[in-house]
């Protein structure tokens, strides 16, 4: 009788999601967490780190799109200098690139491991960390941005959840930094968690408390991203003085001629109109519960 393979992550105690495998190609514990790659007849390659989804070949340009089309159509032709925390598989990066404006990004990831398996496996994300104008740094993206100031028209969190490796990139602390980092017309975009599971929210909820403690201007957008828990995620944007939607100029970007899987500018102002109860969930002083 033939085996079959699957790999299942455990979402909250009583949900799980599988993938039916055709092999395990990689594993391996690094300094900081357990980074495994596998190969699937539906996702193509994906990898996990701790047992957490990271990307899929098939999904991947979802996130991707989101998290950086979203505050370069906002300002296309005015950023000019990008910090990039986390992002070791290339994804984030690979998009930056794509704008000639772009002068300098700075890149820090916490695991030289992560970026090495990356450009093995997944060479159509990771293609782009070797242009010249990215310099990556392997350090705790907490500390890098202590010594930053005024500096940045973009940073771009592209972080695991807020444990392990990724905690600190969560706190206080670190969005007071990014705050100290950026010029006074930067923005700040993070992932910010799911809305739907209690776990997730409740998260989600913190980080938007914590962001809105120092930028006049703080909001939330969405994708859909079939292999993340729920599929439904959050990205949080935030600045002093630009507003993603009151100054977005779609013509500029669109000027551009970047072809995109799932951002456009249509999905751009859409994005930010949330469904009620996820409204519900930002705007409230309470914390959910477990």
């Amino acid at each position: 009788m033939d085996l079959e393979l699957w790999y299942t992550e455990q979402h909250t105690e009583n949900v799980r999601f599988s993938i039916k495998i055709e092999k395990h190609i990689y594993s391996a514990q690094s300094e900081f967490q357990r980074i495994d790659v596998f190969e699937a007849r539906e996702f193509g390659r994906f990898f996990t780190l701790d047992g957490c989804m990271m990307i899929t070949e098939k999904d991947e340009f979802i996130y991707h799109d989101m998290i950086v089309h979203v505050p370069m159509a906002t300002r296309p032709d005015k950023i000019k200098n990008v910090l990039v925390i986390g992002a070791g598989d290339g994804g984030s990066i690979r998009e930056l690139t794509r704008y000639k404006t772009i002068e300098n990004i700075d890149m820090v990831e916490i695991d030289e491991e992560v970026v090495k398996v990356c450009k093995k496996y997944f060479p159509n994300t990771a293609c782009k960390l070797d242009d010249e104008r990215v310099h990556i740094y392997y350090e705790d993206g907490l500390k890098f941005v202590r010594t930053k100031e005024n500096e940045y028209d973009l940073i771009i969190v592209d972080s695991t959840d807020p444990f392990g490796p990724g905690e600190g990139l969560f706190t206080r602390e670190f969005y007071g930094n990014c705050y100290k980092a950026l010029n006074e017309n930067g923005i700040l975009v993070n992932q910010h968690e799911s809305p739907y599971y209690n776990s997730y929210a409740k998260s989600m909820q913190r980080t938007h408390r914590r962001i809105k403690e120092f930028f006049p201007i703080c909001m939330v957008y969405q994708a859909h991203i079939p292999t993340y828990p729920s599929g439904h995620w959050l990205f949080g944007f935030a600045s002093k003085t630009v507003h993603a939607i009151d100054d977005f100029e779609p013509e500029k970007w669109e000027a551009l001629g970047l072809k995109t899987k799932y951002y456009n500018t249509d999905i751009h102002k859409g994005a930010f109109y949330l469904p009620t109860y996820v409204k519900e969930l930002l705007e409230s002083d309470e914390e959910i519960e477990d």
